[in-house]
């Protein structure tokens, strides 16, 4: 099964790839882009993805919610990860004797605490924390250490000097399972996600909210992001969690006709 990730073997999209579809065989293929990686999927119905969604700290990533919503996949799952950073160097390394750590730049702010503890260390922003430990580790750098999760040193071989580094211990990422076109529907499925466009008129988004209040529906996120070439309207991603998938479909009927472009783009399992 071949799955698409943005970023390279080691990184959190593989781990998340690799948790939520857990001991079955599966090819991770890289990408350098979300875009490059929904522009694969187009073009190969076979191929499912593990995306980025939110994170508790950075907040949402709203290109790609609506990335899903253009490409037509079904979400089909989500994964929750927790982002713990690592120290990692060539084996044998020591911290006093390194000059600079690299990894992406939000790594590094997120691990600024324990790099106060090393001034001597000079911090070099890179493209992708998994990409820094296999440059560290293909190119022997010897004096330099790579912020990174401690699955992408032990696939790089690299030596993990300190663990668990990050400032916040409660920082998680979710993901979206994004599967085939005409995947089947989860039967224990409690979630889904939404995407819908309320007119430019006084009330819209409060009358839909109201409805689903009625209906005994949880709105567990909502974001919006400005629909282009509309001025003043506004596209809304949600997510629904409920108990009665019967009396969710009910709400979704009433709620819909208050829109101008309801959209389910998966209903699923919630991840714990």
């Amino acid at each position: 099964m071949k799955v698409g990730i943005q970023g390279i073997a080691g990184c959190f999209h593989d781990m998340a790839a690799r948790k939520w579809f857990g001991h079955e065989d599966i090819h991770t293929v890289s990408f350098e882009s979300f875009e490059d990686l929904f522009d694969a999927l187009s073009a190969d119905s076979d191929m499912m993805a593990a995306v980025a969604i939110e994170n508790t700290i950075a907040g949402a990533l709203l290109q790609n919610f609506e990335l899903i919503r253009k490409s037509g996949r079904k979400v089909i799952g989500e994964c929750k990860l927790r982002v713990s950073h690592s120290l990692c160097a060539l084996p044998g390394s020591d911290v006093s004797d390194l000059v600079e750590v690299r990894s992406h730049h939000m790594a590094l702010l997120q691990c600024s605490g324990f790099l106060s503890r090393f001034p001597h260390l000079k911090k070099v922003d890179d493209f992708d924390t998994a990409g820094c430990a296999r440059k560290i580790a293909e190119q022997k750098m010897t004096r330099s250490a790579a912020i990174a999760p401690a699955y992408a040193a032990g696939i790089y071989g690299l030596e993990v000097l300190h663990e668990g580094i990050e400032n916040d211990s409660r920082n998680f990422t979710r993901f979206m399972i994004v599967g085939k076109p005409d995947e089947p529907e989860a039967d224990d499925a409690d979630k889904m996600s939404v995407a819908f466009t309320t007119p430019h008129e006084k009330g819209a988004l409060s009358k839909v909210l109201t409805i689903l209040t009625f209906y005994d529906i949880n709105l567990s996120m909502l974001q919006s992001m400005p629909v282009v070439g509309h001025e003043w309207e506004y596209r809304f991603y949600a997510d629904l969690t409920f108990s009665d998938r019967e009396r969710c479909m009910q709400a979704i009927s009433a709620v819909a006709p208050l829109t101008l472009d309801f959209r389910i783009l998966g209903a699923y399992k919630s991840a714990d």
